[in-house]
């Protein structure tokens, strides 16, 4: 065992573990070694004043996992809830635009049809519902023909896509040994398409590597190299972004 293995943590001003680097922050009375995610997605690591070096490392390899989601959920939908009311006029974003809601009694279901979101007055009490129907239900024919360019650059077979409700996260995607698929949230369909093209090529990344590591961003960075600006601006429109609660007033 080396010395530098033996050393207290807080000899050191940063723990690199890998690819992952946390800031070591100044010791204290506490008792358990602890790993925050900043908002900024700073990795803080919190340990007692006699923590050595290989116990601090050894915790931060026991979390790598943890902590990968913990990184991944700073892609996610976040902010306070945003409502909508099922009313004439109310207004309703897809691919970037925003079309108001009319009712008519000649529809059966959700259309979006000379400009405007259509929808029968019987189902208004339950247009979320309806909508996340006509999202998801209208999402996939666009995001199948969107995704194949970057298929291609990216070097891989065919790739499908599923719209669904995924909670508070963009898209989801893991490598199997079958057919590769990747899920992309209804909602996001709300969003402009280079902002949705940015969230396709994150999950297509992730069908090489599941983690948020420097090789993950690295095949990011190859096919769009602006995704950092890409990522900034989707922060931003995910607290503005309708994830279908109700105004009930």
């Amino acid at each position: 065992m080396t010395a530098t293995a033996l050393a207290s943590i807080h000899e050191l001003p940063e723990l690199v573990v890998g690819d992952l680097a946390l800031v070591v922050a100044p010791a204290s009375e506490r008792s358990t070694i602890e790993i925050t995610v900043e908002r900024d997605a700073t990795l803080v690591l919190k340990a007692p004043h006699d923590t050595s070096v290989e116990r601090a490392t050894q915790f931060v390899n026991d979390k790598r996992q943890w902590v990968y989601r913990k990184l991944a959920e700073k892609d996610a939908l976040t902010g306070p809830p945003i409502t909508k009311q099922f009313v004439e006029g109310e207004g309703f974003a897809y691919l970037g635009r925003s079309y108001r809601l009319t009712f008519t009694e000649g529809v059966s279901d959700v259309r979006l049809e000379r400009g405007r979101f259509q929808m029968n007055p019987s189902q208004a009490s339950e247009g979320a519902a309806a909508m996340r129907r006509w999202y998801t239900t209208t999402g996939p024919h666009w995001l199948q023909k969107r995704i194949r360019p970057w298929v291609k650059r990216m070097g891989q077979d065919d790739v499908s896509v599923a719209v669904r409700d995924l909670g508070y996260r963009w898209g989801s995607a893991r490598p199997t040994d079958g057919p590769q698929s990747t899920n992309v949230h209804w909602a996001a369909l709300q969003l402009p398409p280079s902002l949705i093209d940015y969230i396709l090529v994150h999950e297509l990344a992730h069908l090489h590597e599941a983690n948020h590591t420097p090789e993950f961003w690295s095949i990011v960075a190859r096919v769009m190299p602006a995704y950092e600006t890409h990522k900034t601006v989707l922060g931003t429109f995910g607290k503005n972004i309708w994830l279908g609660s109700v105004d009930e007033q």
